[in-house]
């Protein structure tokens, strides 16, 4: 598939959960003429994800914790699709050397805060947002950057914050970054594969 000469990179998204961000990125690029979602990879059978790539005509690959860290089946699986770029999406396990080696500057993760504050091992999700509140700060945001071996610790690409005031409880602040990952991560990847190409 070609677009004014340009090859149509290939995204495969990693989801582990509801797959918001997923399905977000999918309906963007479907207008991109820069690349398109060409699969979704999950580590969770029942993950709505699943049912997302599904409405959304996108085929879904589910693997477990071995078939990602003990064996080559997941970059043989994206090399037989010749995926171009993978984007992070909600995806909790640290990415193993093999894919990081494969896929050098074009894995794609975004954090639900400001790197390099609130980051690491166990800093996901809701666990990012109560600790920004129980710290008292006034502003938080998302993180897009690139993986490496290291949780979070990968060159960052963008980042955005908003304001954290002290009536927000940790629900409304996931409300906020929510609506900032809406708003920035499909186009800051899209920018990133165009400034590769």
């Amino acid at each position: 598939m070609t677009h004014n000469n340009l090859k149509m990179t290939k995204i495969a998204i990693f989801a582990s959960g509801s797959g918001s961000n997923a399905e977000n990125i999918i309906n963007y690029f479907k207008n991109s003429g820069t690349g398109h979602v060409s699969a979704v990879f999950c580590n969770k059978k029942d993950a709505y994800v699943l049912e997302r790539a599904k409405n959304s005509g996108i085929e879904s690959i589910v693997f477990d914790r071995n078939d990602f860290y003990e064996t080559d089946k997941i970059v043989k699986d994206l090399e037989s699709r010749n995926i171009d770029y993978i984007v992070l999406a909600g995806f909790l396990w640290l990415v193993p050397e093999n894919l990081v080696k494969k896929y050098e500057n074009r894995i794609i993760n975004i954090h639900p805060a400001l790197l390099p504050s609130y980051g690491g091992k166990g800093m996901y999700g809701d666990n990012v947002h109560k600790a920004v509140v129980a710290n008292g700060e006034k502003k938080s945001g998302i993180t897009i950057h690139l993986v490496n071996t290291i949780y979070d610790s990968g060159d960052i690409i963008f980042q955005a914050e908003t304001e954290v005031t002290p009536e927000d409880d940790y629900k409304s602040v996931a409300k906020k970054i929510h609506e900032l990952e809406g708003e920035h991560f499909p186009r800051v990847i899209e920018e990133h594969i165009k400034s590769l190409q």
